[in-house]
């Protein structure tokens, strides 16, 4: 192979800026998840059917299809069925944030149905309404058992944010795209946005790794 590398042609400016869109979606994406997956958590684990049925749909919908699919679906297909038109960031926003509701509903589920029965008991003796024992009790204890798997969805929602590319969101990614066309060097280029994508998610898998063994240790 004669090809010669030159990762000085690699200008890092602009897939800085675009790392700060990608961190921004990222960021976003993450509170609704964390939040509004909560919420949809309580909403498949309802004991009425008809309430239960549609919210069990919508988080197997966005499991079972690719994170592309639901992306490229909702940039082109809700302006066009519903006539709503927002800007890119807040379309990105929107498909990665219901994404990650769907992985987060999963994971709250698991933790709520272990919280412990003394303390829902504890808190009726107390005299809390069915909200304060969810708000005071339930999602406290249910929001520590799940970190470690929110923290690892939120990851994966990072490196997923690539996708956003695709509709011209100028994220990491479309810098990373942009400027390999410019320089005609794409090894150099995606080798250094692959390295950013690392930089970034590797010292939260340690995290994650780091919760996991501390909380086998209390476990045990």
């Amino acid at each position: 192979m004669n090809y010669t590398f030159d990762f000085n042609a690699v200008s890092v400016a602009p897939l800085l800026q675009g790392l700060w869109v990608s961190l921004q979606l990222t960021a976003a994406a993450n509170v609704l998840g964390i939040v509004l997956g909560f919420g949809l958590a309580l909403l498949i684990m309802s004991p009425i059917k008809i309430v239960r049925l549609p919210f069990m749909l919508f988080v197997e919908f966005f499991r079972c299809t690719p994170a592309i699919v639901q992306i490229v679906w909702i940039f082109y297909c809700v302006p066009m069925l519903f006539d709503v038109f927002l800007d890119p960031m807040t379309m990105g926003i929107m498909a990665l944030g219901l994404n990650l509701m769907a992985f987060n509903a999963e994971a709250y589920r698991a933790s709520i149905q272990a919280v412990p029965r003394e303390q829902l008991d504890a808190g009726i003796a107390l005299g809390l309404n069915p909200l304060q024992r969810v708000l005071y009790i339930v999602f406290p204890t249910a929001f520590r058992a799940s970190i470690p798997v929110l923290l690892t969805n939120g990851i994966v929602i990072f490196q997923q944010s690539a996708l956003v590319a695709i509709v011209a969101i100028q994220d990491l990614m479309y810098q990373g795209k942009t400027l390999a066309t410019e320089t005609y060097r794409p090894i150099e280029t995606f080798t250094v946005v692959a390295l950013i994508y690392f930089a970034v998610s590797f010292p939260i898998t340690q995290i994650v790794g780091l919760l996991e063994r501390r909380r086998q240790i209390l476990v045990s």
